[in-house]
């Protein structure tokens, strides 16, 4: 029975070459080449031939076989972060304003800065330091009246200006010293009176007054940026150009040294002469102190017009200033009850 074949249905093996049992041994012991569907690129090179296939059970491993599953991260950036932004100094501003970008030494921005927060702090805080005008020694029996500070409580753009009218009042002071004295020169001249005793009266009046009236009227409308206080200064400062121009002038009578009292005193002798040159120079005097109110009353009225002051604003803030006065308050509240007791009594009998 060896003779005949295993399977006596299958297709007969006459011209296989393959059917020969050594052939068959030799093709079994060769390995078999993967194709590319059978690759797979995650595996370790050493056991390609064991790859096992990665799924839900046997998720795969990142970074090979030693090393632990990690999220991905982007790499941080090296970038600095951008400095904070500091507001900008009131100094600083008005450079940018006029089209100034030259910054300070570094060496003193810190002084500017804090002198620009201190002036900042200073004007927008309702406390004010002790009062230092007018300078007067500590012994003295008056004390000062007022707080006045350019440099801290006037913007920069404005500092200038406050200064020059400053002076200019100073200056209408000295005029006015400059008159007595010329006075007192007639009262030795002619035995004339009046010019010198009115000349003292003009000092001690006018001086305090137009401080007073036009100087510090002037100093708040630059401060407070106030319409009220700019038609104050407009007002008692043309009279007293006005003033100042008559004084000039010199009429007899009129308590001045003027250009007509000059005249009359001049003569031959050598005490006219000194006493009539002196009156002239006070008449120049004079004459001076009215231009610089010109000049200086058309400067600030150009610059009220560049503003934004007005007369209506000027009327709101008087109405604000007066009805808000506890003086006023307390006389009106006074008024009403004494208008309503008068009308109880009257119903009464």
């Amino acid at each position: 029975m060896s003779g005949f074949d295993e399977n006596p249905f299958k297709e007969p093996s006459i011209n296989d070459p393959f059917a020969d049992p050594s052939i068959r041994r030799a093709v079994a012991s060769t390995p078999v080449n993967r194709g590319l569907e059978d690759y797979n690129p995650f595996a370790d090179q050493g056991s390609q031939g064991t790859a096992q296939v990665r799924g839900a059970s046997n998720p795969p491993i990142y970074g090979g076989l030693n090393s632990t599953q990690q999220p991905a991260t982007l790499p941080t950036s090296n970038q600095e972060a951008p400095p904070p932004a500091y507001a900008r100094t009131p100094q600083q501003n008005v450079n940018t304003a006029l089209g100034n970008p030259i910054s300070p030494p570094l060496e003193q921005r810190p002084e500017l800065e804090s002198k620009a927060m201190t002036e900042e702090e200073m004007r927008s805080s309702a406390y004010r330091p002790m009062r230092n005008w007018p300078p007067l020694p500590e012994t003295c029996c008056f004390q000062p009246c007022f707080y006045q500070d350019i440099e801290v409580e006037i913007q920069s753009n404005f500092q200038n200006t406050v200064r020059q009218l400053y002076r200019l009042w100073m200056f209408h002071g000295c005029v006015l010293l400059l008159n007595v004295i010329g006075g007192f020169a007639l009262l030795l001249k002619n035995g004339e009176f009046s010019t010198f005793g009115l000349g003292i009266l003009y000092l001690i009046l006018f001086t305090p007054f137009s401080f007073l009236c036009w100087f510090r009227p002037a100093y708040k409308a630059f401060k407070n940026d106030s319409s009220f206080n700019y038609m104050v200064f407009f007002f008692v400062f043309f009279f007293q150009l006005i003033v100042t121009a008559i004084q000039s002038i010199g009429i007899p009578g009129a308590g001045t040294c003027g250009i007509i009292s000059a005249i009359r005193v001049f003569d031959n002798t050598p005490s006219g002469i000194f006493v009539g040159l002196l009156l002239l120079f006070v008449a120049f005097c004079f004459g001076a102190a009215a231009g610089g109110d010109l000049l200086l009353l058309t400067k600030i009225h150009r610059m009220y017009r560049s503003s934004t002051a007005s007369v209506s604003k000027a009327q709101q803030e008087f109405t604000t200033t007066f009805f808000g006065n506890q003086h006023v308050q307390n006389m009106a509240a006074n008024t009403v009850r004494a208008q309503m007791a008068n009308t109880a009594n009257q119903h009464r009998y």
